[in-house]
């Protein structure tokens, strides 16, 4: 009954503005849905990404689009969704078994709020047991650093955006900083300020050094989602995450193209022309525009960016040339790709705001 009350509550006025105070959503700037529906490209983007078949971290980034977008009922119900599919670990939204270590943990952020909106100590209790893989029983490095996928001892620039927010969310702040320090030791190159994607510890080498586009976005993006989410008492902390961010942010802006695109391997035009990592910047650059770590000089750039990707939604509300679903080895359509459409939309809206 109290599960059904809240979702009830929800799907017909919508929570309180102001009433959670949940990272990754400005409830003074959740808008009401006749206001979302004033942009039906944006309401396209969204049905579009709905009616797609996902992956584990693609449930997760889908419910934080829908988060800061302010579709905050849909979330609960996408939270749901996540359980349903969850693995007596406690990794989330399993729909295959993808060996994916952190991928699951995208989904944490959507169950911890509907555990929030909804009061359902299920949905608690889905996402301590998510919190408590990560912490405890996941592979890793014997530096404490999280492996990507639990059938190779392989580190990947993804977990960036997978891991690190969930457990600044979460209260693990320490932790969070520890897992991005880990990544960035092992995949950060100092002299092209830019991620490469793999580093493998059987081999002792890369993986895949290739400095991917959408990696680079991951990196970005989830240190964005860690820096907006650490308490007041870490700012030495703080500072060192925004020039972290600045450093990528700067990295990927010296290989865009005039049309604000990118290859897919950032340094390498013979590769494909990619729209994400547009979007992906797009998004950093708008909440670090708006909270005071990246000047407003960058702007521009975002706006650019910003109106490449709108450029590429199609009639069915697809964002088209990202890198696409399911091998992310050519250009196409994927839900990330549409999640990033709405998080960018709304990181620029509450730009103006």
């Amino acid at each position: 009954m109290k599960r059904r009350d809240a979702m009830k509550g929800l799907m017909t006025a919508g929570a309180a503005p102001g009433a959670f105070a949940f990272p990754g959503l400005n409830p003074a700037a959740a808008q009401s849905r006749a206001a979302r529906a004033a942009d039906p490209l944006v309401e396209k983007v969204k049905l579009a990404m709905l009616a797609m078949q996902r992956e584990a971290w693609e449930q997760g980034v889908a419910m934080q689009g829908l988060l800061e977008w302010g579709e905050r009922d849909m979330v609960v119900r996408m939270a749901h969704g996540a359980l349903l599919r969850a693995y007596e670990d406690g990794r989330l939204g399993m729909v295959s078994d993808n060996h994916g270590v952190t991928d699951p943990a995208a989904n944490g952020e959507g169950v911890l709020f509907a555990a929030k909106v909804t009061g359902d100590p299920v949905f608690k209790a889905a996402a301590d047991r998510m919190l408590n893989y990560l912490l405890k029983t996941a592979p890793r490095r014997k530096d404490g650093t999280l492996y990507h996928i639990d059938d190779k001892p392989q580190v990947w620039i993804d977990s960036m955006y997978m891991a690190p927010p969930l457990l600044a969310v979460a209260g693990r702040p320490e932790e969070a900083l520890k897992q991005v320090e880990g990544f960035r030791k092992l995949l950060w190159n100092k002299e092209n300020r830019l991620f490469s994607h793999i580093w493998d510890d059987a081999s002792n080498d890369f993986g895949r050094k290739d400095f991917w586009g959408v990696g680079n976005g991951w990196a970005a993006a989830g240190m964005t989602r860690v820096l907006r989410a650490l308490p007041d008492r870490m700012a030495t902390e703080k500072k060192r995450l925004e020039a972290y961010i600045r450093d990528v942010v700067d990295g990927c802006l010296a290989h865009q193209r005039p049309d604000g695109l990118s290859h897919n391997v950032l340094d390498d035009p013979k590769t494909f022309v990619e729209v994400n990592l547009a979007q992906m910047l797009a998004y950093t650059i708008f909440r670090g525009v708006k909270g005071g770590w990246l000047g407003a000089g960058y702007r521009p750039r975002a706006d650019n960016m910003r109106e490449a990707a709108r450029a590429k939604v199609d009639t069915l509300g697809l964002v088209q040339d990202v890198c696409g679903s399911p091998t992310f080895e050519a250009p196409g359509t994927a839900t990330e790709g549409q999640a990033f459409f709405l998080l960018m939309e709304a990181a620029r809206r509450d730009l103006s705001t």
